[in-house]
């Protein structure tokens, strides 16, 4: 059971608190900091435990069916809590308040607020509604006539000690996969100035974060607004890759711009749009790490075709195999989704291989479940459970083995690591922290106590290849490491406070 919070008549003068939960994907991640950055400019001060808060907001991702359901469920626990303290007010924004809009106030009556994900900056306002009037509220409009984007608070990423951060350059997918919600739940292809991308990159960059990551549904799409959008399509509607790329300028402007950036990242290029002047910046610019996350979803031509991915198994090796050979050592991470509707064990066995052909050093594999809106709804979801999970379980041991072989062949090797975080430190004094390599492996490297390297940029050679890590050892002088500070916690007595779970997925 939950506990109930004092009246809200004892906490009438205290700051206003708020508590955001994420569910889903990157672009989810980064719209949760938008969430955080604009309650912060009206006085609300952040929380984790949900006896404090005024305000929680559930941050949803509905590309896959049992994200939508854990959304219920978990919105199902919050009930008591709601019924406890009548003042608390409970929002759900991201992709699925998107979907249901409305709906999902009569379906789950305790809800307040329904958030879609271009609508964040009207937050404060919807809360004061609910507060004022006392009634329930859907904001779910697409500002696609004029297009917002929220900048990422460089006091935020400075009071946080971020290393990596997420700016967003568009929104909104024209791809129409059959198989994809999200031209439903984010709209149209909307595009950021590079200025405005350019000059929050700085200011970023300037509070300390070393790490960028360019965010988009298509993110290697991108031109700048009122921009006609390059043709990569021959007479015969297959993809080519001529002509000089808006999105490989735009890297190239801010490489030349934010000089002090460590690390420049995007996430997720569409295959379509892997342009030749994409691949020549990654053989030029030292900002560009060695690695791209590139879906595919399938190894079979048939499958590609009824996904609407307007792309060919034969196009997607060519432009792999044009990345690798830019940059030594040069990985790719992919996206596979096994039993799509009229999938056979054939097609199957077509993208088993294009693992090997390619060798993914990672790999996100889902199995299909049908998504409201989406055109593949028409076709028969013919493929078994049974044959899903165990498609499933095959791919998964096949991209372990090449994940395995990409880190077995870096044991003896030296790389450069952007160190994020202290993973833990042992009895025996010695403190072991995390961080990624340019290639984006994970490295553990042990370091003495008492220094701080959060975003210190280090030479590491490898020891040893975990299941999905490395082991490194720290090369060179660390004396120049500022010292870590020690921060002693507040504690609360465990029989006065009720946490809930705040989860992220990257």
């Amino acid at each position: 059971m939950l506990v109930a919070h004092p009246s809200d008549k004892v906490r009438a003068s205290v700051m206003k608190r708020y508590l955001v939960q994420t569910h889903g994907c990157q672009m989810n991640v980064h719209d949760s900091r938008r969430i955080e950055e604009v309650l912060a400019k009206q006085g609300y001060e952040r929380t984790d435990d949900s006896q404090l808060a005024d305000l929680i907001v559930v941050n949803t991702c509905s590309v896959r069916e049992k994200a939508e359901h854990k959304l219920l469920s978990l919105l199902g626990t919050m009930k008591p809590l709601k019924e406890e303290r009548p003042g608390l007010v409970l929002a759900v924004a991201g992709c699925v308040a998107q979907q249901e809009g409305a709906k999902l106030l009569s379906r789950v009556p305790h809800v307040d607020i329904v958030l879609g994900p271009d609508n964040i900056a009207e937050l404060p306002g919807l809360v004061a509604h609910v507060e004022q009037q006392k009634s329930p509220i859907a904001r779910t409009v697409f500002d696609v006539h004029d297009p917002r984007f929220l900048d990422a608070g460089a006091e935020l990423s400075l009071r946080d000690r971020e290393v990596s951060s997420f700016v967003t350059v568009m929104k909104g997918c024209n791809e129409r996969c059959t198989f994809c919600i999200v031209p439903t739940t984010r709209g149209p292809e909307r595009y950021r100035s590079a200025r405005e991308v350019i000059d929050e990159i700085r200011a970023l960059a300037r509070g300390g974060v070393k790490e960028i990551t360019l965010l988009g549904q298509t993110v290697n799409s991108w031109h700048a607004p009122g921009e006609d959008a390059p043709d990569l399509d021959d007479e015969h509607g297959n993809p080519k890759n001529m002509g000089e790329s808006k999105f490989a300028q735009l890297l190239r402007d801010i490489a030349r711009e934010v000089p002090e950036l460590a690390r420049l990242r995007y996430t997720s290029p569409h295959p379509r749009h892997v342009t030749d002047a994409l691949v020549r910046a990654h053989a030029e610019l030292d900002v560009l790490p060695a690695h791209v996350h590139l879906p595919v979803q399938s190894g079979s031509n048939r499958v590609l075709k009824r996904m609407l991915r307007r792309y060919t198994r034969e196009h997607y090796v060519a432009r792999a195999r044009a990345l690798q050979a830019s940059r030594p050592r040069f990985t790719l991470s992919t996206d596979f989704i096994v039993g799509f509707p009229g999938e056979t064990e054939a097609d199957f066995e077509e993208t088993l291989s294009l693992v090997h052909e390619v060798g993914f050093s990672a790999a996100f594999c889902f199995k299909y479940s049908p998504r409201p809106h989406t055109p593949a709804l028409k076709l028969e979801d013919d493929v078994t459970e049974a044959q899903k999970d165990d498609r499933l379980a095959r791919l998964f041991a096949a991209v372990e083995v090449t994940q395995r072989k990409n880190l077995e062949s870096l044991v003896g090797t030296r790389t450069t690591v952007l160190i994020e975080d202290l993973g833990r430190e042992g009895d025996d004094g010695i403190a072991r922290w995390k961080g990624r390599s340019e290639r984006h492996e994970i490295v553990h490297v042990e370091a003495p106590p008492g220094l701080d390297l959060r975003g210190a940029v280090l030479t590491a050679s490898i020891e040893r290849a975990n299941a999905h890590s490395l082991m490194g050892r720290v090369e060179g002088d660390l004396s120049h490491l500022p010292p870590r500070a020690v921060t002693v916690p507040v504690m609360i007595p465990s029989d006065q406070r009720r946490r809930l779970p705040v989860t992220k997925s990257a």
